[in-house]
């Protein structure tokens, strides 16, 4: 069975750190790319980040670049999301997807499997 679990949130004064977390179990991380994606309370999921397959490539979105850093640990099957300089609009669910397709994927659709969410608060 395919499973994706995201951990890691919690509550964090801003400027402060969190790493938020995806373990795989049921296919290996390294066939696909994977990404996060986050949403707030009365928006729309907006992707954060993605790592392609093989670790061949990387994406941020520009309302996190500089910030957020994307890594995979193959070993443990496991990508990770290292945030810091969290600011109070990085609040929302954060969550961790895969996608069969090669390369950087950034929209919603072209994934495949779904993590349950670890939801992040930056008090201000």
């Amino acid at each position: 069975e395919v499973q994706l679990q995201a951990s890691g949130g919690g509550l964090v004064q801003a400027g402060g750190s969190l790493r938020l977390s995806c373990a795989a179990s049921g296919f290996t991380f390294d066939d696909y790319a994977v990404g996060w994606f986050r949403q707030a309370p009365g928006k729309e999921r907006e992707g954060v980040s993605c790592i392609s397959s093989k670790g061949g490539g990387t994406f941020y979105a520009d309302s996190v670049k500089g910030r957020f850093t994307i890594s995979s640990d193959n070993a443990k099957n496991t990508v990770y999301l290292q945030m810091n300089g969290l600011k109070p609009e990085d609040t929302a669910v954060y969550y961790c997807a895969a996608s069969r397709l090669f390369g950087i994927r950034e929209l919603s659709t072209e994934y495949d499997y779904w993590g349950q969410g670890t939801l992040v608060t930056v008090s201000s």
